[in-house]
């Protein structure tokens, strides 16, 4: 599952344009269906620095920008989005909006105001929740 929106959004986002740009690129979705494949197994293995690095080479490659990186809330219901609030909170963010923390736990606003409340999560000063608090949870 992982391994096939990885291949995805690198078709998408990456080789549609280059095909485009450049013409016909025959080898190239090959070539991106086995880096996706590694890329899903050293998200989902056992070392948390590759993962992270393998993380941070994706968002920075599929998703550039002058900006922080800051996806739409659904993004982190997808199998990519997941693992990413699972290996790194979120990426570009020490604190994020309780909607936000909503999607990357699953559960619902109230449901991340109820973790706040019982001391499951961590409310950060400017209102939101810490982006820790939230990779702590999934991870528990």
């Amino acid at each position: 599952m992982l391994a096939d929106q990885i291949a995805g959004l690198i078709r998408s986002r990456l080789l549609d344009p280059v095909e485009i740009l450049f013409g016909d690129a025959a080898d190239l979705p090959a070539r991106a269906d086995d880096l996706a494949r590694q890329l899903a197994a050293t998200i989902e293995g056992e070392d948390e620095q590759a993962a992270v690095y393998a993380i941070a080479r994706l968002v920075g490659a599929l998703y550039p920008s002058d900006g922080p990186f800051d996806p739409p809330i659904d993004w982190w219901r997808t199998p990519l989005g997941r693992a990413t609030a699972r290996r790194m909170g979120h990426p570009a963010a020490r604190a994020v909006s309780y909607s936000v923390a909503g999607a990357m736990l699953g559960v619902t606003k109230q449901g991340v105001f109820d973790l706040v409340q019982r001391g499951k999560l961590t409310k950060d000063a400017d209102g939101g929740v810490t982006t820790e608090s939230v990779k702590a949870r999934l991870n528990s």
